[in-house]
């Protein structure tokens, strides 16, 4: 599950490249999918998988676990003040709303649905340490499915670099190749494929 350039990402069509403009893009991560069968679309594998398609191992949960914990303690995990933040979902369009599968707002454990489009989902994340969005895309290729998933941070605060900086490690070499992991078995569960 390799990080890849941002340079390939942002050449998707896809609507976050617009809606999130000034947002940092983090990083971008992919997983290749074997072809079950032309035109499914990340809305399907959504629902076929009928669960969260990241799906936690037992040492990202005790990371998480970890994480928390911290965040209880150090009250990091409360929003900070309305007036200090925006949720993404102000950015949506009449469009936007009228071409979304899910509600705007719509809480998913601990992320809030932006949109969810036929092959592009975004999802926020507000607290005094960052505000994050994490975006899901489907692509069909040639031969295959390419499924990418970014990470945007905006600052909440000085603190939001240093942070990054702390998580970033466990992020990039234990959390997110195990949580893209999870993506390929339930792709390979759900459509059948080895």
């Amino acid at each position: 599950m390799p990080q890849i350039p941002t340079l390939e990402f942002e050449q998707l069509p896809l609507r976050a490249h617009d809606f999130l403009a000034g947002v940092p893009l983090h990083d971008v991560w992919v997983v290749d999918l074997p072809r079950a069968r032309s035109g499914i679309t990340l809305d399907e594998f959504l629902r076929t998988a009928s669960a969260c398609l990241l799906t936690r191992s037992p040492v990202v949960r005790a990371l998480l676990n970890t994480r928390l914990f911290f965040g209880r303690l150090l009250r990091w995990d409360s929003e900070p003040a309305a007036t200090a933040w925006e949720t993404f979902t102000t950015r949506m369009t009449a469009a936007d709303r009228s071409r979304s599968l899910a509600t705007a707002g719509a809480c998913e454990g601990r992320f809030r649905v932006v949109y969810r489009f036929e092959n592009e989902q975004l999802v926020e994340l507000i607290n005094r340490t960052a505000h994050a969005a994490a975006l899901s895309a489907l692509v069909e290729t040639a031969n295959a499915y390419r499924f990418y998933f970014a990470v945007y941070v905006r600052s909440v605060s000085r603190f939001t670099p240093i942070y990054m900086a702390l998580i970033d490690p466990f992020r990039k070499l234990i959390v997110y190749p195990l949580l893209l992991r999870s993506v390929r078995a339930r792709w390979n569960q759900a459509f059948g494929t080895d």
